[in-house]
């Protein structure tokens, strides 16, 4: 029975994602800043420990007491949407510390077991704005972009030892905790001058064509953890789907 360590489990994606490994067989170990145990069905086969992608003690600890473990989903992010002009670079290196080096550092943290062992698939968790520009998200597509980079040079590096790299880029999800969690990460970034840029762009949002479900995520996860082929992208959700045929 295989097992995987899942960052960002409190809720969204992770959550999700980590119900449907579950539900299929596996082992889960489901990581969260502050676990909590009602959100995910009690089992053996479910194990919540507390992880903090941005504290390298925290990493160590959660990595050592998970122990050997066959497939690691970095999904733990934040988010920020607003004018590059108005964000500071406090809040883009708060981004970066848990969407990009946060990603870095748990890859880190288990390469060397995956190397010695010859075995292991490491499932990193983007984004659709990788696929496509999209106004008023510089900074977040600019820490989701270098995981991408990140994730297809060591995919060459790691297929050496038999170790797979791969990449999810889900769409836009309304039902997640995106906007919620960021909220105030975001304040004042949308300055007056920019507000009759912004607005349609936001009215878009609140009525989009089509949406990414957390369940759209965990499915393309778990696809891209079996796939034993040379393919990196998953795109997840039909939004994302549209956006990399049109690449």
């Amino acid at each position: 029975m295989k097992t995987v360590l899942i960052t960002g489990c409190s809720s969204g994606y992770g959550l999700e994602t980590a119900r449907h490994f579950h539900a299929q067989g596996w082992n889960v170990i489901a990581t969260m800043r502050a676990p909590r145990k009602d959100i995910l069905p009690p089992s053996s086969r479910m194990r919540l420990l507390a992880l903090d992608v941005t504290d390298a003690g925290s990493i160590a600890a959660a990595i050592e007491a998970a122990g050997p473990i066959d497939v690691l989903v970095n999904n733990a992010g934040v988010g920020v949407v607003g004018a590059f002009e108005a964000t500071p670079l406090s809040t883009t290196r708060e981004v970066f510390e848990t969407n990009t080096f946060g990603v870095m550092s748990m890859m880190q943290a288990v390469i060397p077991q995956f190397r010695a062992r010859r075995s292991g698939v490491i499932v990193n968790v983007t984004s659709s704005v990788t696929l496509a520009a999209m106004p008023l998200a510089g900074v977040y597509t600019a820490s989701k972009t270098a995981v991408e980079g990140l994730s297809g040079s060591v995919a060459f590096e790691l297929a050496a030892f038999n170790v797979r790299v791969k990449l999810v880029e889900p769409g836009y999800a309304p039902t997640t905790r995106f906007a919620a969690n960021g909220g105030q990460r975001m304040q004042g970034l949308i300055p007056d001058a920019y507000q009759p840029f912004a607005a349609p762009i936001f009215a878009a949002f609140a009525n989009p064509k089509a949406i990414t479900t957390e369940a759209d995520v965990a499915q393309a996860v778990f696809e891209a953890a079996h796939d034993t082929s040379g393919r990196l992208h998953f795109a997840a959700g039909a939004d994302a789907v549209a956006l990399a045929a049109a690449q």
